[in-house]
């Protein structure tokens, strides 16, 4: 009986294997078909596509609403090739190609043209190697010497594609670059009145914690996310198409069967070598941000040494230099360690474990029968296993390139991270959602109401706050109700103890910080300009100094000469500076070339150049002498200019109608501001205060005389 079925086994084995090979192509089809499904759903799905599960979406969603009741825009932080890269790189994406006749679309298009022809070029140069041995196993010179002319041949488009694709890879990363610094620098700075009008660029540092370092993002960040964007293209696309045509060729040479098995083998090695990969994204955004925050350690050395040369903090400095330094090159380190064993393993599973795979494969033809092909001479044999060898060993190429490419788009993650927070931030900002660390007064429920509130700011030609509180950034409140009215040509100084909200009142008329309550009437911001006491000075010529922030061409479509200039600048006898530093195109470090007195002088030419409705001088005229200071302080008025100072010099009081005194505690004056009555009050007080400085040095000698006389037994009444 089980010889009868043993029998029974055998027959139908034989009539499979005799319908296989009778319908072997048809089979070889399908599972070819198959095979390349899988290949490329696998690695496709393999780079790391993980969607944010429900319970996750949920909680992100609770704490994104949770923040923004609150006024704070945060953002996840977590870099991960999931699908919040894929979200983030979808919004930057549309950036950089906005259309499919863009420059940079045409680009891709072309990309992707030079990548199939390289690759067709490839799959020729394996079969022509193939020959090129079969000639030589037959010792067939004529053959031969045709295989080596094509081989030459072939490699004049061969270098071509390559140059090119090179080419236009970077061009593509410029053109990335481009786009992407031309819309951050829109919302950054703006490119027309409102978006201007939003103060972007000061908002972004001084009303929100997120971005410490703008000017690293924007050149350093985006520059690494364009490359790699640009080169991710090419080592993604261009291995998925090599791995999906060589294995289809594989597949007509060698039999799907065997790609069956190398497949099975190969997508084990490679989810343990994806298993196994550190988390390069995470490490790129850090060494990002540790980089970015070095050279901001520079930037503020290089900005401040000044006082910390005269403070002789170097060796403070080069403490906290050097420790930013340290963290550095630690992380650094490690990456460096994890790269290391990660290649060992990488370029053990990929080249060997693979390599070893693929020559096996290559062999099934050779060492068995395979159904349905009929057997070959030697020659043929040899150029097969070549033929079949080179494809595969291209394929294996191709497959690692792609596990690769999972450590580049991990790095991509990275530098998409960086610059989406960038982009994430300046959107936030824009619609006022600011993520500031607060002071602890600051959760106080009293406290807590007055920043939930917003006022209301209304345009006018007056100056006029209606219960305003005065808030700063960080959540202090300063003032919780200031009211005060400013007519045109009503000149108002501001007085009080420094940190009481002097400053604080300028940025709010400038449109700088947000109104938490209230109503302000006031000017457009072009209206304002202001003073400090250490001017800013931008880069260019002498005249830019003045005109600042005009043009050469917007000062003479108002029809103003540069003789009108030399007229501004003598009204604060700065003219000899023209001639001095050689002409108005002169280009210097302004603020090294100029003393803070000659500093404060441009400024006050650069005022007498706008003409605006408000000047805020803010200790505007602490480094010129007295006579000067009354000299444009009068122009002034004649220009018809409304000047808000702030200043502690008595001889300033008697140009101004209106005077706001802080107390410090919160409290505040506003009244009508009596000059000649004031000055008396104040010239008694010093003359009462030196009075009072001499009461001890007289009782001393009081008491010195009282021992006198004691001694000498004499009283003194």
């Amino acid at each position: 009986m089980s010889v009868h079925n043993s029998l029974l086994n055998n027959e139908r084995i034989r009539r499979l294997a005799s319908f296989y090979g009778a319908n072997r192509p048809m089979f070889q089809r399908g599972i070819t078909f198959a095979l390349i499904v899988y290949g490329f759903s696998s690695m496709t799905g393999g780079l790391g596509t993980k969607s944010l599960s429900s319970k996750s979406s949920r909680k992100g969603k609770g704490k994104q609403k949770e923040g923004e009741q609150e006024g704070v825009g945060r953002k996840s932080t977590r870099v991960a090739v999931d699908a919040v890269f894929y979200q983030r790189l979808s919004a930057i994406l549309r950036i950089v190609i906005p259309s499919i006749r863009s420059k940079e679309a045409l680009l891709l298009v072309m990309h992707s043209s030079l990548l199939v022809f390289r690759t067709i070029i490839s799959l020729y140069v394996a079969a022509l190697d193939g020959k090129i041995v079969a000639s030589l196993v037959r010792a067939q010179p004529v053959p031969f010497l045709l295989n080596i002319l094509r081989w030459l041949l072939v490699a004049i488009p061969a270098t071509w594609t390559n140059s090119w694709l090179s080419y236009v890879q970077n061009k593509l990363a410029l053109a990335y670059r481009t786009r992407l610094t031309e819309a951050v620098m829109k919302q950054y700075l703006g490119d027309d009145k409102e978006e201007q009008d939003l103060k972007v660029f000061y908002k972004l540092a001084n009303l929100d914690d997120r971005i410490k370092n703008p000017d690293q993002m924007i050149t350093h960040d985006i520059q690494r996310f364009s490359t790699h964007l640009a080169a991710i293209y090419a080592n993604l696309a261009k291995p998925v198409l090599d791995v999906l045509l060589y294995n289809y060729q594989l597949a007509q040479n060698v039999g799907a069967e065997g790609l069956v098995l190398l497949t099975v083998l190969v997508q084990l090695s490679a989810a343990l070598l994806r298993a196994l990969t550190p988390p390069f994204g995470t490490y790129a955004a850090m060494s990002a941000q540790l980089s970015g925050n070095l050279r901001h350690s520079h930037s503020r050395l290089a900005e401040f040494s000044e006082e910390v040369a005269f403070f002789g903090g170097e060796e403070t400095e080069k403490m906290l230099v050097e420790r930013e330094y340290a963290g550095l090159i630690k992380h650094e380190n490690r990456v460096l360690r994890h790269r290391w064993w990660h290649a060992c393993v990488e370029e053990g599973i990929i080249k060997w474990l693979w390599g070893a795979y693929g020559l096996c494969i290559c062999a099934i033809p050779v060492f068995f029968r395979i159904p349905g092909v009929e057997n070959f001479d030697l020659g043929s044999r040899t150029q097969g296993f070549v033929t079949n060898r080179r494809l595969l060993l291209s394929a294996s190429d191709a497959f690692g390139r792609v596990m690769y490419s999972y450590k580049e788009l991990s790095e991509l993650a990275g530098h998409t991270s960086r610059v989406s927070l960038l982009l994430e931030t300046m959107e936030d900002v824009r619609k006022g959602k600011f993520d500031k660390a607060l002071v602890s007064s600051a959760s106080v429920e009293e406290n807590a109401e007055i920043l939930k509130g917003r006022g209301t700011v209304i345009e006018s030609e007056e100056i006029q706050f209606e219960n305003v509180p005065i808030v700063t950034p960080n959540g202090d409140i300063l003032i919780r109700s200031l009211s005060f009215y400013v007519k045109p040509g009503q000149h108002l100084l501001i007085v009080g103890p420094n940190g009481c909200g002097k400053s604080s009142l300028f940025r709010i008329l400038g449109g700088l910080w947000p109104v938490y309550g209230g109503i302000v009437r006031k000017p457009p911001a072009s209206q304002f300009i202001l003073i400090p006491q250490r001017p800013y000075l931008s880069l260019g010529t002498l005249r830019d100094q003045v005109i600042y922030p005009h043009s050469k061409d917007d000062m003479v479509s108002r029809g103003i000469t540069d003789e009108d200039l030399m007229a501004v600048l003598s009204v604060v006898e700065m003219d000899h500076i023209v001639e001095r530093e050689g002409g108005w195109d002169a280009a210097r470090e302004w603020r090294e070339a100029l003393s803070g007195g000659d500093q404060q002088k441009i400024a006050w030419a650069r005022l007498f150049y706008h003409k605006p409705k408000y000047a805020v001088l803010d200790e505007a005229t602490s480094l010129v002498p007295p006579e000067m200071e009354g000299r444009m302080m009068e122009q002034a008025t004649c220009l018809g200019i409304t000047l808000l100072t702030v200043s502690h010099r008595p001889s300033l009081w008697k140009y101004h109608a209106m005077i706001l005194q802080y107390d410090g505690q919160g409290g505040y004056v506003f009244t009508k501001l009596d000059a000649e009555r004031r000055l008396a009050l104040q010239q008694e007080k010093e003359a009462l205060d030196a009075r009072l400085l001499e009461v001890p040095k007289m009782r001393a000698r009081l008491t010195e005389l009282q021992s006198v006389a004691e001694e000498r037994g004499t009283l003194v009444r």
